[in-house]
């Protein structure tokens, strides 16, 4: 089928037409034509850009805040953050959000000592289980722990330190591919601030480590990772070189077992900068974007597209995110992989949170409209996720410094069957599935709505209901000749 009036006999459109229904349709419905010659109803959920309002889930100032959405867990998250409302303990909370409501269950401490650069990882091969980095200021030294969650309650395994020195910039994230295996990047003040990577192997709640491999032989900074889902042990690092000016870097990294070999550091952005975030596309195998501070372009947020092939990096050209001095940056992909969201603090006064929804074309990106503002101003520590298991919806967590509480808010991406182009009528009367039944096409008139304007112009939601108001996608269905009537726009083929 090339074109929607291959189906339709000559002089069909602007009448009523038989189909087979692939589902149940009810009379007046609007449904939309499948691949297959079937028509189905219009489902899914408008587009809202944030859902809901800001909820505090910890009436204290919270620092380096991390959430992730539990894979197998529908609507269930876990943040995980310093709590300086308890003595600076590392700290961890289950979240479950219906619709645009959170809950929240009690909070875990995972950590009894000031906890810093903390970082959460869930294991998406095992049901309930996680991991947590940090920095335990107890002897400053990098230390992870896995946890189980059940409901809203958790329980942590063994601390297990992986390099009895000093760490910083500690990110840690599980290996899709692999049940029980995570990689740990730090910078190692123990071996002159180096660059350096570890394998973690869960077994039960307990870790062990294999050796320490380093990635950058300079002072380190600013270290984020990211897992390549598509490709078997492959993940990239990016980190700000302060051996090489504090240039942005990147390296890709490839784990076998509990080692890791690198390829060759390539620079994506060859003057000060601070790497924030990266994240492998999640459908595309061999991409992913960068989110950084440009510090010597007046500390803009940028963003630039990775392509890797084997272990090599070749990027296409830079964008700007935000035209201002930027902080705080956080970023991930819709599941789906068509889009993404890039979550920062504008330092222009007020300092209030930002994000902004981008797609990208082999290494072009673009941003389809403004950046949204959220009503809390000051946000600090950013973080967000997407639930893998309710397309389209994500969760933001900060700090809002104005208030000191941690904050949290959702946000819904429009998913529906609907397209631009495969609307096709409404149900002339209610049909079973698998029935052949009348459908009122495009150019006719359907008599069975309700409570029409007479003189407007209606358009079909992403939900399959008829509105006023033109929403995405915004496909025009016809106009009101009484309060039942709907006179459908000609077909366009």
């Amino acid at each position: 089928m090339t074109a929607l009036s291959e189906l339709l006999p000559a002089g069909g459109a602007g009448k009523v037409m038989d189909f087979v229904a692939s589902g149940t349709l009810p009379n007046g419905q609007a449904v939309v034509l499948k691949s297959n010659g079937q028509v189905e109803v219009i489902s899914g959920v408008a587009e809202s850009l944030p859902t809901g309002t800001e909820t505090t889930f910890n009436s204290a100032s919270v620092l380096y805040v991390s959430v992730v959405y539990d894979p197998n867990n529908a609507g269930k998250f876990l943040i995980a953050y310093r709590d300086d409302g308890n003595s600076a303990y590392g700290t961890i909370i289950v979240g479950t959000i219906s619709g645009s409501t959170f809950s929240f269950g009690s909070e875990y401490v995972f950590n009894s000592g000031q906890s810093n650069q903390i970082s959460i990882s869930f294991d998406s091969n095992t049901a309930n289980k996680f991991a947590i980095t940090w920095l335990d200021n107890t002897g400053d030294y990098g230390t992870a722990c896995v946890g189980v969650i059940s409901g809203t309650s958790v329980s942590f395994g063994t601390h297990a330190v992986y390099k009895s020195a000093r760490t910083d910039y500690q990110k840690i994230s599980y290996d899709p591919n692999e049940a029980n295996k995570f990689v740990i990047v730090y910078q190692n003040q123990g071996n002159s601030s180096y660059g350096t990577a570890v394998v973690g192997t869960v077994s039960g709640t307990s870790i062990s480590y294999g050796s320490d491999y380093v990635f950058n032989a300079g002072t380190t900074n600013h270290t984020s990772l990211s897992f390549d889902p598509n490709t078997a042990g492959k993940f990239v690092v990016i980190y700000q070189d302060g051996g090489n000016s504090n240039h942005g870097t990147a390296i890709i990294g490839t784990r076998s077992g509990t080692s890791i070999s690198f390829g060759t550091e390539v620079v994506f952005n060859s003057s000060a900068s601070i790497p924030l975030a990266v994240a492998y596309d999640p459908i595309v195998a061999n991409k992913f974007i960068t989110c950084y501070v440009n510090e010597t372009n007046g500390d803009k947020g940028t963003a630039i597209v990775g392509t890797v092939s084997g272990t090599s990096i070749s990027y296409g050209s830079a964008i700007i995110v935000n035209n201002a001095s930027t902080d705080y940056i956080a970023m991930a992909f819709n599941p789906t992989g068509a889009n993404f969201v890039i979550f920062y603090r504008d330092n222009v006064s007020p300092l209030h949170g930002e994000f902004i929804v981008g797609t990208y074309s082999g290494t072009t990106i673009s941003f389809a409209s403004a950046a949204v503002a959220l009503t809390s101003y000051n946000a600090a520590y950013n973080a967000i996720s997407f639930d893998p298991n309710t397309a389209g919806k994500f969760v933001m967590v900060w700090l809002d410094n104005d208030s000191s509480v941690g904050k949290c808010i959702s946000a819904q991406f429009g998913q529906t069957n609907l397209t631009s182009t495969n609307f096709v009528g409404i149900a002339a009367e209610a049909i079973s599935n698998t029935a052949t039944g009348p459908i009122t096409l495009q150019g006719g008139i359907s008599t069975n709505q309700s409570s029409l304007t007479v003189g407007s112009t209606y358009y079909v939601q992403a939900n399959g209901t008829v509105s006023t108001v033109s929403t995405s996608p915004a496909v025009n269905i016809g106009k009101a000749l009484n309060a039942t009537t709907l006179k459908l726009k000609g077909l366009s083929v």
